[in-house]
């Protein structure tokens, strides 16, 4: 099967449409979370996920604290503002698709988790010390997260003790082998200095991870993010990936 993995869409309607136009046809998709926050298309995002083939999705921390699961003093300021703005241009059914979403999905051969396997809404897997605390919290070959929007491979073998770190190459394809912790980036606002819409595309029967980057009008996303008044800081961002 070739599987759309997806994370961190953050309602940048125009970035998922640019990943979903460049991944072409898909067997399935995978969404890590955070479909909601910072971004001006909430509504829009969740339907467009929401229409994926065999679509599995995870809830994401700021999925969680715009439904109330999680108290939104818990987030930076700028990340707060957001939340009361998203429940004020609800759809109807959007809250109710969140408040569906499972924290952890266990798959034929993978874990989806969108912070860690170990702390699934909240944990950052950052570096190889936490990386490798969480291979303790899964026993699937694999585990797909997402959360820190920055692409990277944890992979751990039995010759090392620790988790080996891996920052994938844009547009190409590896091989992969167990045990891995594999995050494909963010779609709607990369962290990793590069201002390009980030997803994967896993092959589960040739066991391959092929990470992709895509351009998108990043212009159009920001004019519609000031003319709902959100802050400044994440609009200027998207134009960088910082």
């Amino acid at each position: 099967m070739r599987i759309l993995i997806l994370s961190d869409i953050h309602a940048n309607l125009t970035a998922l449409e640019a990943v979903l136009a460049d991944a072409g046809e898909v067997d399935a998709a995978w969404c890590l979370g955070d479909l909601v926050g910072y971004g001006p298309d909430p509504n829009e995002c969740i339907a467009r996920i929401r229409s994926l083939p065999n679509l599995v999705c995870i809830l994401g921390n700021h999925d969680a604290a715009v439904i109330g699961q999680l108290d939104d003093s818990s987030f930076i300021p700028e990340a707060r503002q957001a939340l009361p703005w998203t429940r004020d241009v609800w759809w109807e059914g959007s809250a109710q698709f969140l408040k569906g979403l499972p924290e952890k999905a266990e798959l034929d051969g993978v874990t989806l988790a969108h912070g860690s396997p170990r702390q699934p809404i909240w944990e950052y897997l950052l570096d190889p010390g936490s990386a490798t605390r969480s291979f303790e919290y899964f026993e699937k070959p694999y585990c797909f997260v997402g959360h820190t929007h920055l692409p990277v491979i944890f992979q751990l073998s039995e010759e090392n003790s620790t988790a080996q770190v891996e920052s994938p190459v844009p547009n190409t394809c590896r091989s992969l082998s167990p045990r891995a912790i594999l995050n494909p980036g963010s779609v709607g606002q990369p962290r990793d200095r590069d201002a390009r819409a980030a997803y994967a595309l896993y092959d589960s029967d040739q066991a391959t991870w092929e990470f992709r980057r895509t351009l998108y009008p990043v212009v159009e996303v920001q004019r519609r993010m000031e003319a709902a008044h959100l802050p400044g800081r994440h609009i200027q961002r998207l134009a960088v990936g910082w």
